[in-house]
């Protein structure tokens, strides 16, 4: 499948996402399968989370517009799915969902030799984030955060 061809066909899954109020993330396509493998991302427009029922009610007008459009001569397996879960934490739902994660929190201390903390999330208030190191808490003011993300304890 040439630009052009892949072009065509991501403007036709992005009507088809359009008319059910999502957006495509991206669409990737794996020629070297055989069958070849069509990927898309999805995500709602609304920022609410895509389920697998979502990607059901895609997946069907999504297959018909390709096979109507005459863009693929071959056979091919259409795998619909959602961006998945960020690492980094940002919305209330994130700090409520992820309490008691593994966190990696990135400092802005510039005149500190600490520029990372690791613990288990343990509260956010609107001053500041409270992280367990090994069964202490430490609370950190938000302005001296940069980045929270998920991440994996290592001892």
């Amino acid at each position: 499948m040439n630009k052009e061809q892949k072009s065509r066909l991501e403007n036709l899954l992005e009507k088809v996402a359009n008319v059910l109020d999502y957006k495509i993330c991206s669409v990737n396509l794996q020629t070297n399968q055989n069958p070849i493998v069509i990927k898309i991302i999805i995500k709602k427009t609304n920022g609410d989370d895509i389920s697998l029922d979502d990607c059901a009610l895609f997946n069907t007008p999504a297959s018909e517009e390709i096979e109507n459009s005459n863009l693929l001569k071959c056979s091919y397996v259409l795998e619909i799915s959602s961006q998945g879960v960020s690492d980094e934490l940002t919305s209330e739902r994130d700090f409520k969902t992820f309490k008691g994660f593994p966190v990696n929190v990135e400092l802005n201390q510039k005149n500190s030799k600490i520029k990372f903390l690791n613990g288990l999330l343990y509260e956010k208030s609107k001053d500041y984030l409270a992280i367990n190191i090994k069964g202490k808490i430490k609370k950190i003011p938000f302005n001296e955060v940069l980045k929270i993300s998920l991440c994996t304890l290592k001892d």
